[in-house]
């Protein structure tokens, strides 16, 4: 024979159960959403300044040299901004002189950057037509550059996208007011 009072009971108890694990269901589905979310925005973060890295840097057009007696005493760099980077300022750019026997490193001042063509005048590259020279006047340097001198110059953006050129001092520089390198 059947006693109803008992099975109503294990009913509930079944119920309840039930309940219980849909509550911890739902409470571990929240904080996998809430995870999920966040490592998503860790990710975009990453992805964006990984892309920055990579893409946020100077292209050299030209450098120049400035020529008194048989030493360079300026180099001038013309720089716009590489394809796909976005706007650069340029005195949070950091440059690196390595010539054989000295390191030179520093931050580009505001008065070593002059407009050559550029939609605005605060010093920063916001298009691919903007053109600025960077000025590094040698006096500053403890060695002036000669006919001959091999220097690698190294121009990093803030994001840490970097820029290496070398540039090549002409054999000789007699007679001559400003050489290519």
């Amino acid at each position: 024979m059947f006693n109803d009072t008992d099975r109503g009971q294990v009913g509930i108890g079944t119920l309840i159960v039930f309940i219980a694990m849909v509550l911890v269901a739902a409470i571990a589905a929240g904080v996998l959403i809430n995870t999920a979310g966040l490592l998503q925005t860790q990710a975009e973060a990453t992805g964006e300044e990984s892309s920055q890295q990579v893409s946020d840097r100077l292209q050299i057009q030209s450098a120049t040299g400035n020529v008194t007696g048989e030493e360079i005493d300026s180099v001038n760099i013309t720089v716009t901004k590489a394809p796909g980077a976005d706007d650069i300022q340029l005195e949070n750019v950091t440059y690196e002189f390595v010539t054989s026997d000295q390191v030179i490193t520093d931050v580009v001042a505001a008065g070593q950057v002059s407009e050559i063509t550029a939609a605005t005048s605060d010093n920063v590259i916001t298009d691919r037509s903007d053109r600025y020279q960077l000025e590094f006047n040698t006096t500053h340097f403890d060695t002036n550059f000669q006919g001959g001198d091999k220097i690698a110059v190294t121009l990093t953006t803030a994001p840490g996208a970097s820029t290496v050129t070398e540039l090549r001092v002409p054999d000789s520089l007699v007679d001559r007011s400003a050489v290519k390198l």
